[in-house]
C-alpha cells in the first residue's frame, strides 16, 4: 500500500481552536494521520478545529472524501471546521462539492480565529 506523503502538526489557537497545519498530500493514504490530527486537535474541548492548507500540495477526491469524514465527526462533537490557506484552485473545488457551505473559508489564520471568537 502506497504511504501517505503527509505530514500533520497541531497546535493551539485562540479562543478554544486547535489548528492542524498540513504540509504535503491529501488523499486517501493519509487517513490515519488526518484522524490522529484532528484527535490530537479536539483533545481538551476545542470548540473549533482550523485547517491551515497553506502546505498543501495535491488534493484528489480521496482527499475531498476524507474531510467529508471528519466534518461529520466534528458535527458529532459539535466543533466547527475551518479552512485556511486554500489556493484558487481548491477554493473553486470546496466550492464545487459545496464544501465551503459546511466548512468555513478564511483569507488567513487571524480572520478564522477572530471567527471563532466571535461565535
Amino acid at each position: 500500500m502506497p504511504q501517505a506523503r503527509v505530514s500533520m502538526s497541531v497546535r493551539k489557537g485562540t479562543g478554544g481552536a486547535s489548528i492542524v497545519d498540513i504540509e504535503g498530500e491529501v488523499t486517501s493514504f493519509c487517513e490515519n494521520v488526518l484522524m490522529d490530527a484532528y484527535t490530537e486537535a479536539a483533545a481538551g474541548g476545542a470548540r473549533a478545529i482550523v485547517l491551515n492548507f497553506g502546505g498543501l500540495e495535491f488534493m484528489n477526491s480521496g482527499g475531498i472524501g476524507l474531510l467529508v469524514m471528519l466534518l461529520i465527526r466534528a458535527n458529532r462533537q459539535k466543533q466547527r471546521l475551518l479552512a485556511v490557506g486554500l489556493n484558487e484552485h481548491y477554493r473553486q473545488i470546496f466550492e464545487l462539492t459545496r464544501l465551503n457551505e459546511a466548512i468555513g473559508i478564511y483569507d488567513n489564520e487571524a480572520a478564522a480565529l477572530a471567527a471563532v471568537a466571535g461565535a
